[in-house]
């Protein structure tokens, strides 16, 4: 099953540009200078994929590979090419809209040796996440399987990798999982194991302590599958969507409720997905962009859209039932304006502009989010314009009544527990005061058990004295009526 790595960026109205990053369809703001593209720019039609001429040396096909933005630039690392895996890096530059190759070196455990010119070992099926301006590098398939998952760090700046130490059980080596950037922790989900075996559990490194830990789950988690697509929505929830196991691909779509650690499957309306693996995804506000993979057949060519408010699915266009040449830059300007979901940073809502290069059979390489031009809208039907605004107006409040419902629901619910739990407490704590006084009770009387004994023993010893006591005294009297013979013998008469 072929995997995908997605990348964009997001215009505020400011015209600073936010650059993004989304590692199985995780967005991750990475910098906020301006980013000028004029050939993303120059695309007009919405919701289209449209190709974007690049320059320089193009990457080899890939697939399993990983890619991350790091200032104004995309940095895509490994992957399987024909059944062999790749340790080069190779950056596409957002401005020139040019690809060349890094020639990275390894740091060794002391920081002024570096080991020649050589990079990582190839891999596949690994993660890439930016973070601040480095990039951590986690798990993958290797020529070589270790038996627990490491983490690798990138400096751009220095184009050096080097391993960095974990604390904590850390999880046992894999490919094919999905890497979900939560605050300041990495969620771990799946994978394909050692000797192929698909795992379904969930591990967190905390990013600040570099400590691994395994949560104890609620609830039915996803079945064990890997090359699935996963984002974090409103920094609570995580979702899971899709991926395969070695004889069939799924279109379920599974949530993770991070802080009661309860697993839930949402329903879902609109379309049903088909099944798909490989596939990659983009979050824009509450959407969530899914496209490319395949289901171990044919490729599936509809890029769908999830509003992870309302979870519901829909079909944003499709890719005239082909994959685009390979290693070329495809772009779609969605028209989908983006809410911003409780919980998180409060910014203007947006249209995006995704770019992606596919490879040769299916799953997406990566995609490029930008905001239109605000005079390409004023360029659209006034009349039009309005009635789409109002109805997108209306759904947005149905959509917030029908949350605020819930909520208060679930208040209600979480009140009606509570007294339930203080009644609950205040007849626990009257048995325990019961308990604690017949324990009390009981005690007295073993007391008074063991007096009881200690009194009759003395009883009994008191009357053995008074009758050894009678005894010597009948024994004394009758002496005295005897007459002693001489010398202390007695006379004997024959």
């Amino acid at each position: 099953m072929a995997s995908a790595k997605v990348s964009h960026t997001v215009k505020s109205a400011s015209e600073e540009s936010k650059v993004l990053v989304v590692e199985n369809g995780k967005m991750v703001d990475v910098q906020d200078k301006e980013i000028t593209m004029e050939g993303l720019c120059s695309i007009s039609s919405y919701d289209q994929w449209a190709r974007i001429p690049v320059s320089g040396p193009l990457p080899k096909p890939r697939y399993k590979h990983a890619a991350a933005v790091v200032q104004e630039k995309m940095y895509v690392f490994g992957g399987n090419h024909n059944g062999r895996y790749l340790g080069d890096m190779q950056v596409l530059d957002f401005k020139s809209l040019s690809w060349s190759k890094l020639e990275a070196k390894i740091q060794s455990e002391e920081p002024s040796d570096l080991t020649g010119t050589a990079s990582l070992p190839p891999c596949a099926g690994h993660a890439l996440v930016p973070w601040g301006n480095k990039i951590l590098c986690l798990a993958g398939h290797t020529r070589e399987p270790t038996e627990s998952l490491s983490v690798k760090e990138f400096d751009p700046q220095t184009c050096t990798w080097s391993t960095l130490r974990t604390y904590g059980r850390s999880p046992s080596s894999c490919g094919g999982q999905s890497v979900t950037l939560v605050g300041g922790t990495l969620v771990v989900f799946g994978g394909e194991g050692d000797g192929r075996s698909l795992l379904n559990d969930l591990h967190v490194l905390d990013l600040e302590t570099m400590t691994w830990d395994e949560f104890e789950t609620t609830g039915t988690p996803p079945s064990p599958r890997s090359e699935h697509a996963a984002a974090c929505y409103a920094d609570r929830y995580l979702l899971i969507f899709g991926g395969g196991s070695h004889s069939t691909c799924f279109s379920d779509l599974h949530l993770l409720d991070m802080q009661t650690m309860e697993w839930s499957r949402p329903e879902h309306q609109g379309i049903t997905p088909k099944p798909r693996a490989g596939h990659a995804g983009v979050t824009v506000g509450e959407n969530w962009f899914i496209t490319g993979g395949g289901n171990n057949k044919k490729g599936v060519p509809e890029t769908l859209v999830l509003n992870m408010s309302t979870f519901v699915w829909s079909v944003v266009t499709g890719l005239e039932g082909r994959a685009p040449p390979t290693s070329e830059i495809y772009a779609l300007k969605s028209s989908r304006k983006s809410g911003v979901p409780s919980g998180q940073l409060n910014e203007p809502e947006t249209n995006g502009l995704a770019s992606v290069a596919e490879n040769s059979s299916r799953g997406v390489i990566f995609e490029i989010e930008e905001l239109q031009d605000e005079k390409t809208i004023k360029r659209a039907d006034t009349s039009k314009t309005l009635l789409q605004a109002v109805k997108g107006e209306k759904s947005h409040i149905e959509e917030k009544l029908n949350q605020e419902e819930l909520q208060s629901s679930r208040l209600k619910q979480e009140l009606a527990n509570v007294e339930t739990k203080n009644e609950l407490d205040l007849v626990r704590n009257q048995l325990s005061a019961e308990e604690a006084r017949a324990s009390q009770l009981e005690n007295e009387i073993s007391d008074l058990q063991q007096r009881l004994q200690k009194m009759e023993t003395l009883e009994k010893e008191s009357e053995s004295l008074r009758l050894e006591k009678d005894a010597e005294s009948d024994d004394s009297s009758s002496g005295s009526n005897q007459r002693p013979a001489d010398k202390g013998f007695w006379r004997w008469n024959g």
